[in-house]
Formats: structure tokens, C-alpha cells, sequence
């Protein structure tokens, strides 16, 4: 049974000596984490709210080389982002998968001059990208990953040798490009089953969600859990500040220096729509789409979890904090689909779901924001206690960032490396089946289960699956939690029991895929609280309290208004819901 919050701070209380400890439970911190922990190390992790709650939960679930670094001139970052990407391919295939992408094209040379500009960094405003340019840019990609190939090389077509497949293209489509990267289902998971591979590796790691750590008044690193209010003096040797977009305000509170530290951060904002609109999503036939909006932003558009993703925007903000899709941002991405498909109508209404975070960048003097690099660096900070700021990173190369970072601190602390992770499987994508269908057939057989039970099972858990269903069991309440859910009562419980689970908005934004798959209701609220209630043995004011902040959270931040959570419980009385869309991105 998995190791309850006030065991580990009794650990602590016993022993308040770390080695490392690292600030920040987004997927860098998490990374750092584990790799730290592989080596042998007392590793505490420490995260103010839930993990990867903050820019780790906006990302736009792409796991890519970042085809369009290659204007920057980033070639090592390309390199590494498609090493990081077929890492994550082999190591977590029951979450990454091949994503077949195709890039609408409307001129033959234009930007060769703007890419040469950007190339030696030299002023230039952005313009559009025609053929050859991103033939060059496609040719490169496949050189990098010539040695070990695990997807197809690019294609370059005429309109119509595309028109067949992909028919309601802009008119104006001269040229198609088809290249392959990856997509990630549950980004959050993904940190959670990270979380747990560092425990059983390491029983000495210890994670704690809803805690914070500062200078007390007499000096001392002071842990102070948020739940409960209790705090307790902690030593390490080492931190290392991996709060993205917080990094700047994470090292001045860690300091004991006169003045703050240089600033390191600037980030951009970048919010997602999630759009019900099946006549979309068909006309995209399992491929992403990566096109440009008419100021020059790269835009993209694929299927996701029955629905369609479209993204994104990319705003400077001068100081880091919650963000949503603001109704200006809204517009701004619906119309960058006339782009593209311009005969299909979208409408606002069909927008399901919007979440928003900020890109933790590096300090940046660009005036055009897709200009500032999407790389990453650390930035030591002498003291009492020597501090390793990671700034930049994304999902993609979150392994290497922390492998970097952990070189960098093992350097310091005179301490060898033990074990390399670039080839480790990550949770439920250990000895993952070659043939799924086959292995859903077999699972289906043997535990008597629908087929798209079966799917959903493997699609979350990847082999974990048969763990998770037996634990759900147990609770001798393995039914749905609401007639359109694909969720069931014993599932809900024992990721309540296993995950780490304070609140109810746990479950509901991370922990399962409700929220941004447009599934949740009104009604799948009230009884998963229910459900945490009896777990945790809550007050009724307690549950009242936790049902109406999911409920705010999901209109102030996420665009779903309390009438239309309750629409969707009526609707769900009438229509079981369907999780898995016919449609999926394509797999190779």
C-alpha cells in the first residue's frame, strides 16, 4: 500500500537530512526527481500545489523535435528533442505514440530569406513558409535521426496527390508535407507513474504534494505542509529550483543574499481549445495538422480524446500566476482554422474545454515571441547552500534537462554516477504488448471485460492495467461512476487510496482525463466526491467545499459554466458517453 502523508513526515521528523532537495513538482522536478534518486541519493520533492498542476498541465501534448528550432539555428536542441522523443516512444509507448503530421503549403520558395535572417539571428519579421523552405527543414530533421530511425521519412507532395486524403484542405494548398513526431495522452500520469518508478527504486525519495519549503526567521530551510499547517526544519547539500515559470521568485526566497538574484525567466502564455465538432475531427483523418496563422505563430490541430485540440497562442507576461483563455484568445485560434479548413464552420459553443499555462523561457530581448528559444540551461547560484535554477525545458526533453541538472549537482557534491535512464521504461509501459489488439482480446477474456473497458484500461494504465482493475475490484464496486463514464467507482477509489490525492480537482483535472476530454459533468462531480468523502472521511461542509471549487475552477479557468456541467448530466441520462473516438491520431 502506497505510503501515507504522515508516514512521510514522521520520516522526516526522524531524519530531516537530505542530500538533494528539489523545489517544484512540475516534469522537470519530477525528472530531476527520479534521476537524482537513481543515483543513490536522499532526494525530498517538494511541490506547493498538486503535481505538474502549473505550466506541466498546458503543454500541447506533442512530443516533438521542434522542427521549427531548426530557423533559430538550434541544431543540438533539435538533436537532443528527437533523441528525448524516441526515448519516450520506446519507454512510454501506452502514452507517447507516433503522430502522423501534415503541413498545408501555399508557396514554392518564400521564406528562404526570412529562415537565412534567423538562421544567423538577424533581425527579421516572420513571413510565410513556402515548400522548398520546409523541404530543407524536413530534410534536416530526417539526417538527425538517419542512425536510428524508429518513424517514416517525410514526404513532400503536390496538392493533389493529397487531395484524396485530406480533401477540405484550404483551396489554396499547393503543396502538402507529411512528416512524423509524437503525441502524449496524460501528461499528468506520465509525472505520476515517474513518481512511483523513483519510490520503488529509491524507498529513501520522498515526494510531497501541497508543501512548501523557505527560510525560516532563524536561517533554516523550513518545510511547512499546507494541508495540515505543521512545519519542520529539513537540511540538504544541494537544491535545485525547477518551479518554471516561479524560478525567479523560488531563488530570491531561497536566498540569503542582500540582493535578488538576476532574472532568469520570461514567460510567454499559451492557452488550448478543445472543440466538439466531429465533421472537424473526421476531415483531419488521425493526422495533426501544422500550419500558420496569418501573423507568422505556427499553429497545430489534432484529434484528442474524441474531440479536437488547437493551439496556441504565445503572449509575453510580465510576472508568473494562474492564466486562462481570455475570449480575445479564443477568437484569435478559432480563426486561424479558416487557415485550413476553411469550409467547415466552427462555431464557440462547440468549445468544450480551454486550459492556458505559461512557458517558463530564458530572459529574452526578441520581439517576436516564437523567436525566443525553447532550450534550456542552469543557472547555479552560490551560498550557504548552493541552488541549481533549471530555466526553459519542456515536456520532450524533460529527462535530459533533469540528467543534466543531476551531472551538475553530482559534480558538486563529489558523488559518481550510478545508472543512466535514457533507455529505462517508465510504469505501465514495461514489457508494453507489440500487438495490442491481441492483448486486449486476451484481457477481455480473461477478466470478462467489454472491449472498450479493456481499451481504456490499457490507453491509462498501459500494462499497470491489470494491477489497476484488480485494486478496483477489491472495492467491490467496479461500475461506472455515472451511466456515460468511463471511469468506474473502484478505479476512482483506488486512484484516490494510490496517487497521492488530496482534493477532489486532483481526480477530476489530472489523475483521469474527465476534464479536458469534455466528459465531466455535474452529476460526475457530485459522486466522485462522494466517493473521496467516505475515503477520506470528510465533513459534508468538507465535500460542499471541494465540489464547489472544481466548479469554479472549471468556469474561471477552463471555459465550462456550472449550466453546462448540469446539460451534460442530463445529456449523459440519455447517452452513454464515448471516451475512445473512432478517430484517433494515426499510429504507425
Amino acid at each position: 500500500m502506497p505510503e501515507r502523508r504522515s508516514d512521510k513526515f514522521a520520516r522526516i521528523t526522524a531524519n530531516e537530512a537530505f542530500d538533494v532537495i528539489v523545489v517544484g513538482g512540475g516534469i522537470n522536478g519530477i525528472g530531476t526527481f527520479r534521476e537524482l534518486s537513481l543515483q543513490g541519493l536522499r532526494v525530498l520533492l517538494v511541490e506547493k500545489n498538486d503535481y505538474c498542476s502549473g505550466c506541466s498541465a498546458a503543454p500541447s501534448r506533442m512530443i516533438h523535435g521542434g522542427l521549427r528550432y531548426l530557423e533559430n539555428g538550434e541544431f543540438e536542441l533539435v538533436k537532443e528533442s528527437l533523441r528525448e522523443r524516441d526515448a519516450l516512444l520506446q519507454n512510454a509507448p501506452h502514452m507517447v505514440r507516433p503522430l502522423r503530421t501534415v503541413v498545408p503549403l501555399r508557396t514554392t520558395f518564400s521564406g528562404l530569406l526570412n529562415g537565412a535572417a534567423n538562421f544567423f539571428r538577424l533581425p527579421s519579421k516572420p513571413t510565410e513558409r513556402g515548400a522548398l523552405t520546409v523541404k530543407i527543414g524536413l530534410m534536416l530533421y530526417d539526417w538527425v535521426t538517419r542512425k536510428r530511425r524508429r518513424l517514416p521519412k517525410h514526404e513532400l507532395k503536390m496538392f493533389g496527390g493529397s487531395l484524396a486524403q485530406w480533401p477540405d484542405l484550404h483551396p489554396d494548398t499547393k503543396y502538402t508535407a507529411t512528416y512524423y513526431d509524437a503525441w502524449i495522452s496524460h501528461p499528468e500520469r506520465l509525472g505520476l507513474e515517474l513518481l512511483a518508478d523513483t519510490v520503488d527504486v529509491n524507498p529513501d525519495a520522498i515526494a510531497l504534494n501541497y508543501s512548501s519549503i523557505g527560510i525560516n526567521a532563524d536561517g533554516a530551510l523550513e518545510l511547512r505542509d499546507e494541508q495540515s499547517g505543521a512545519s519542520q526544519i529539513v537540511t540538504a547539500k544541494a537544491v535545485v529550483n525547477a518551479t518554471g515559470a516561479w524560478v525567479d521568485q523560488t531563488a530570491a526566497a531561497l536566498s540569503k543574499a542582500d540582493a535578488p538574484p538576476k532574472r532568469l525567466v520570461e514567460g510567454t502564455k499559451g492557452s488550448h481549445l478543445i472543440i466538439d465538432h466531429p465533421e472537424l475531427e473526421k476531415a483531419l483523418q488521425g493526422s495533426m495538422v501544422y500550419y500558420e496563422n496569418y501573423d507568422g505563430r505556427i499553429c497545430i490541430l489534432f484529434p484528442y480524446a474524441g474531440h479536437v485540440l488547437v493551439g496556441s497562442t504565445d503572449i509575453r507576461v510580465s510576472s508568473p500566476g494562474r492564466v486562462r483563455c481570455e475570449p480575445e484568445e479564443k477568437e484569435y485560434i478559432l480563426q486561424s482554422l479558416s487557415h485550413v479548413f476553411p469550409n467547415i464552420k466552427i462555431e464557440p459553443e462547440q468549445i468544450v474545454f480551454s486550459y492556458s499555462g505559461i512557458r517558463p523561457l530564458p530572459t529574452s530581448d526578441q520581439s517576436f515571441t516564437g523567436r525566443i528559444s525553447r532550450g534550456h540551461f542552469i543557472e547555479k547560484l552560490e551560498g550557504d547552500i548552493t541552488q541549481f535554477c533549471m530555466v526553459g525545458g519542456k515536456w520532450t526533453t524533460f529527462r535530459a534537462f533533469a540528467e543534466q541538472v543531476t551531472d551538475a549537482v553530482l559534480d558538486e557534491l563529489g558523488v559518481p554516477r550510478k545508472k543512466d535512464s535514457l533507455n529505462m521504461a517508465i510504469g505501465g509501459g514495461r514489457s508494453y504488448p507489440e500487438d495490442v489488439a491481441a492483448w486486449v482480446d486476451e484481457f477481455c477474456a480473461k477478466h470478462t471485460l467489454t472491449t472498450s473497458r479493456a481499451q481504456h484500461l490499457l490507453d491509462h494504465y498501459g500494462t499497470s492495467a491489470e494491477d489497476v482493475l484488480e485494486a478496483a475490484r477489491t472495492f467491490h464496486r467496479d461500475q461506472p461512476v455515472t451511466a456515460d463514464c468511463a471511469y468506474t467507482n473502484g478505479e476512482i477509489v483506488h486512484l484516490a487510496m494510490a496517487e497521492q490525492v488530496e482534493h477532489l480537482s486532483d481526480i477530476i483535472f489530472r489523475r483521469t482525463s474527465l476534464a479536458i476530454s469534455g466528459a465531466v459533468s455535474f452529476e460526475m462531480v457530485t459522486k466522485i466526491a462522494d466517493l473521496l468523502a467516505a475515503v477520506f472521511s470528510w465533513s459534508d461542509a468538507r465535500r460542499q467545499r471541494e465540489i464547489a471549487n472544481v466548479v469554479n475552477e472549471l468556469e474561471k479557468f477552463h471555459g465550462v459554466s456550472l449550466a453546462a456541467l448540469k446539460e451534460r448530466s442530463v445529456k449523459g441520462e440519455k447517452n452513454a458517453y464515448q471516451h475512445k473516438s473512432t478517430h484517433e491520431p494515426h499510429v504507425h
